[in-house]
């Protein structure tokens, strides 16, 4: 992207100073301008509106020749120098974090038995000892980025374990991880070493060298597409109807909205209003000059909540790096100059003015730009065929169909992000042996670490693949393979998202091909969200409900729990048949229709009718409902005690609500299972109270703590892998001892770790 901030550049820069002297002669000296990007000496034409706007004239697009000089003209390195620096240091921090240092060992678990799902199938992790030296490998190419060291090898390094690892596991696949590896692409082909690096200092033919302006044009234009295109994808009429994201109105960031806005419309005006109008028009505005102050502001304010909203890394720190490569090239010298002078010398380099390079095209001879050499015309290629690309990969998916299910393509590169949010209700596993006939139910989840193959046709053939060769050494041979999966997208109905009459590890599948078992997302029914919202209101804090719709022909066969002692069935559209297992019973239940079900029972429920049927489940949880009753009880009773109103004696099982837990093996003493999980609870409530109103020195403290095991880990893993690999394995207790001393952790451990999961929804 050719922006507004690129101004015309020389290999010198000349300030003009008037002197009236006699005879008209003029005398010229040297003065660093504004930007340090070249203004033209007074006595010049002004400069064109155009020139002003895009820092271009249409001449330079007028012809190849013309273009190309344009793309190759010297440029200042220091922001990019800059955005090499901080990407390289994010990279090395990631590395640790959400490429998963840390926890190699458990993400691979060298010799289990595990079902993995690389983008290609003969794709295999290497021994455990060896993925730690493809991590060091790419960590030390992170920081040789950093410093701008061996600086070519370096982004070698990086990008080549990178994309390995990448490409090792579609699970961890997003759009961020993506744009990761895209930028480390392109700083491989960038001079970003020319400024404040130690190849500079090495070398003074790169030290403070000029960079052509396709190294600025490419990174600007990458972030500029995944702004504008993740904008176009909020144009989905589930973001605009305020569908894809509605929890985050209740995140306590939003709580400045909610004092002049209800819930609702911060969630539909502030979350999917606001995301939708920055992504679409921060392109557009980081590329002027009047307007990328205010724009800097707003992206600024969105990715430091987006920080807190998301578990998404080093993602947002990423981006706010990026904004300073819409501001003029030389912003570096400019800032940094401000400095006191008894920084200069560790600070980067202020002056002087950049030098020559033969990366760059000089297109400031005149009338004719001298003649570019083949390397200048390649990098006019590549930026044009890399752009192209770029902006055609995101609606790609009519090419790689077999990636399709109810969202388009391999996610990741899309930008489509946060679009579409999922909820899971049923997930069930049939297998048959292939010999025997048996039929029985497998985990959801066995034999794989990842939970996101539910929602992909490529992934879920990739583990009906796994499981039917695990199967044998469980005397189960040649298995079909079946899988009964239950999704609601954006708050729709819970449907089925593949047939499960279909034997998954025969069936047949392409990556260009469209899926022949993926059920169609029943779009049609989506106006139905409204009137969900209209039930939901008329029920209790008590009273759950789950919306359900299913295929003509197709059956759904359910446990109602025994803790759900009020459970019912109620039709919404269509005609279905319900069959009490063990009663041998049918019932036919018409729109309108409502059934009670019994408890710990089997029941299933036949779409009988032509069409689509729609039904929900009521149910309330009658022993969570007791146990909140119980609490209550004991909380009111637990209060008299201590303000003095409770005047009879408490009987000795309750006599602990009065000394409460006093240390960790108090509660065996405690005979009332009650009142032993009360005291627990308010104990954990006590902890999360006083970590969430601690001073801000101290829980900076814990996450520095928190984030120094878990490097201090990953390091100290890899020391043993690096030593195994050169001298061998050691003692199996020696090595026993090494890994403990790894695992230690923190004194103090997090009480969110202890908060107990919610009670399983059932229907």
């Amino acid at each position: 992207m050719l922006n507004a901030s690129f101004r015309p550049e020389y290999p010198f820069k000349v300030s003009f100073l008037r002197r009236h002297l006699s005879d008209f002669q003029h005398s010229y000296s040297s003065l660093c301008v504004s930007h340090a990007e070249g203004k033209a000496a007074t006595d010049k034409p002004a400069e064109s509106r155009m020139k002003r706007l895009f820092g271009f004239e249409k001449e330079d697009l007028s012809s190849w020749h013309r273009f190309v000089c344009l793309l190759n003209r010297p440029t200042d390195p220091a922001s990019l120098g800059i955005f090499r620096c901080l990407f390289g240091m994010l990279m090395a921090v990631d590395i640790t974090q959400e490429r998963g240092l840390s926890h190699v060992d458990y993400k691979y678990l060298d010799g289990a038995p595990v079902c993995r799902f690389p983008l290609f199938n003969f794709l295999e992790p290497l021994p455990m000892d060896w993925m730690y030296c493809v991590y060091l490998v790419m960590f030390l190419g992170a920081v040789g980025i950093m410093l701008g060291c061996f600086y070519r090898l370096s982004c070698l390094m990086f990008i080549s374990t990178y994309w390995y690892i990448f490409f090792l596991d579609k699970t961890a696949w997003n759009n961020h991880s993506y744009l990761y590896g895209l930028i480390g692409f392109q700083l491989t082909l960038m001079d970003a070493n020319r400024y404040w690096s130690v190849d500079g200092l090495r070398n003074p033919k790169k030290r403070n060298a000029h960079v052509p302006l396709w190294n600025y044009t490419l990174l600007r234009t990458q972030i500029f597409i995944v702004y504008f295109i993740a904008g176009v994808k909020k144009l989905d009429a589930d973001w605009v109807e305020g569908y894809s994201m509605k929890y985050l109105a209740h995140h306590w960031l939003f709580d400045p909205f909610k004092v002049i806005l209800p819930v609702e419309l911060v969630s539909l005006i502030v979350v999917h209003g606001g995301g939708l109008i920055l992504d679409l028009t921060a392109g557009y505005l980081l590329f002027f000059d009047v307007t990328r102050p205010v724009a800097i502001f707003f992206v600024s304010y969105f990715h430091c909540m987006n920080s807190q909203l998301f578990s998404i890394g080093m993602f947002s720190y990423t981006m706010l790096a990026t904004s300073p490569l819409f501001c003029y090239a030389d912003w570096p010298r400019r800032f940094f100059g401000s400095f006191p002078e008894f920084l200069q010398p560790v600070l980067p380099l202020v002056s002087p003015s950049p030098c020559p390079s033969s990366s760059c095209q000089d297109a400031s001879t005149h009338p004719k730009p001298s003649t570019p050499r083949l390397r200048h015309k390649m990098a006019a290629i590549f930026t044009i065929v890399y752009i192209t690309e770029q902006f055609f990969l995101p609606y790609s998916h009519f090419i790689t169909q077999g990636y399709n299910n109810w969202t388009n393509g391999l996610y990741g590169y899309s930008w489509d992000m946060m679009v579409h949010s999922r909820s899971h209700q049923h997930v069930k596993i049939t297998y048959k042996d292939g010999v025997t006939g048996e039929v029985g139910y497998l985990n959801p989840g066995v034999f794989t670490q990842s939970r996101r193959w539910k929602d992909h046709g490529d992934m879920l053939k990739q583990y009906a693949t796994c499981l039917n060769y695990n199967l044998p050494r469980f005397n189960i041979t040649d298995a079909q393979i079946y899988f009964d999966i239950w999704v609601s997208i954006n708050d729709r109905f819970q449907q089925r998202i593949f047939d499960p009459r279909v034997d998954i590890v025969k069936a047949d599948w392409s990556p260009f091909r469209p899926n022949p078992w993926l059920m169609p997302l029943l779009v049609d029914l989506s106006p139905w969200r409204a009137k969900f919202e209209e039930i939901e209101g008329t029920l209790d804090n008590q009273t759950e409900v789950v919306f359900i719709a299913d295929f003509p022909g197709l059956h759904l066969e359910n446990y109602v729990s025994e803790d759900l002692g009020n459970t019912s069935v109620q039709v919404l559209q269509g005609e279905v048949k319900v069959e009490i297992v063990e009663e041998k019973m049918n019932y036919t239940l018409a729109p309108g229709d409502k059934m009670q079900l019994p408890a710990g029972a089997y029941h299933k429920v036949y779409t009988v009718s032509e069409a689509s049927s729609c039904y929900m489940y009521i149910y309330v949880n009658t022993t969570e409902a007791a146990l909140q009753k119980n609490f209550t009880m004991l909380l009111e009773l637990q209060e008299k005690v201590r303000n003095g109103t409770e005047t009879e004696p408490l009987p000795p099982e309750l006599q602990p609500l009065i000394t409460g837990l006093e240390d960790e093996g108090s509660e065996v003493n405690i005979t009332d299972p009650v009142v032993r999980l009360f005291l627990k609870r308010q104990k954990r409530l006590e902890e999360k109270k006083k970590r969430r109103e601690a001073p801000i020195h101290e829980r900076f403290n814990r996450f520095v703590t928190k984030k120094y095991y878990m490097i201090r880990r990953g390091f100290l893993m890899t020391a043993i892998a690096m030593r195994n690999l050169a001298f061998g394995l050691p003692p199996l207790e020696q090595l026993r001892r090494e890994v403990d001393y790894a695992n230690m952790k923190a004194p103090e451990e997090d009480p969110n770790q202890n908060e107990p999961c919610p009670p399983p929804k059932h229907h």
